[in-house]
């Protein structure tokens, strides 16, 4: 009977039980799709990772519990946490080949440091019924790889109840598959926006930290507010902190990773 370890990881997370858990699977080699695919509805996880190879030099692949993904942020500081503590790598740099490039991971102090591809959206018409759909009012949206959704205040994303079957329903229509509430945040912790990201039709009613929507949202702060390094907090259940940087095409993405579980999978 085949044996894959399996670790589960609190991502962008101080502690156990805050920021995004993600399961990551370290194997010799890739099992069919249909069984990766089949790992990640079972572990029910807004994503697991797999990852093959050696030396900090992986090849890195993303599930939901439905769908293969092309850009996973929190799964990756989730698997670059189990290289640097749990595989043996004593480096300094992690170089992940992904669909979505070349991805390099490094330990930056007590955090780590992901280089990500910058996705800027472009201004458009707010949907029909998106707005009643998430349950508060919408003053800007931003089309990209995440519909991308400015509203007045902090509250407001906080106060955010949606109807995720009409929220599903309303972005796959104008073909998205999730999408995110932000606002300025002032208050007395040293955020500068916060967010919330809905994926329902993903298997992902609410994503609770998610480092890919930072690839659009800090181009979006970073222009609005007019400087390249913010801090951001995603305000799910759970909740998680981002430490970023805008650098030309590129984001930059700081945070903490915990262990949660370590096991086996038996197939």
């Amino acid at each position: 009977m085949p044996a894959y370890p399996i670790y589960q990881i609190d991502a962008f997370a101080e502690r156990p039980f805050t920021g995004n858990p993600a399961a990551v699977v370290p194997l010799d080699g890739w099992p069919a799709d249909e069984v990766m695919q089949a790992i990640a509805a079972e572990n029910n996880l807004s994503e697991t990772a797999f990852i093959v190879g050696r030396d900090g030099d992986y090849h890195l692949r993303w599930f939901t519990p439905l769908v293969e993904v092309e850009l996973c942020g929190h799964a990756t500081l989730a698997t670059a946490h189990v290289v640097f503590e749990h595989l043996g790598y004593g480096g300094q740099e992690i170089r992940f080949h992904t669909k979505s490039g070349l991805l390099t991971v490094q330990r930056a102090g007590g955090l780590i440091s992901m280089d990500f591809p910058a996705r800027p959206g472009l201004s458009s018409q707010t949907p029909d019924g998106l707005a009643k759909a998430i349950g508060v009012e919408i003053t800007a949206t931003i089309s990209g790889p995440h519909l991308l959704n400015l509203v007045a205040s902090p509250k407001a994303v906080f106060a955010a109840r949606p109807d995720f079957k009409a929220l599903a329903a309303v972005i796959e229509a104008h073909g998205f598959t999730s999408t995110v509430i932000t606002a300025p945040y002032e208050g007395p912790e040293d955020w500068d926006f916060v967010s919330r990201m809905f994926a329902p039709s993903k298997g992902i009613d609410e994503d609770p930290v998610t480092g890919a929507a930072h690839c659009a949202l800090v181009p979006f702060w970073a222009q609005r507010l007019g400087k390249a390094d913010l801090v951001a907090r995603q305000v799910s259940q759970r909740g998680g902190t981002l430490w970023c940087t805008l650098a030309g095409d590129r984001v930059i993405l700081r945070g903490r990773a915990v262990d949660y579980l370590k096991g086996e999978i038996f197939l």
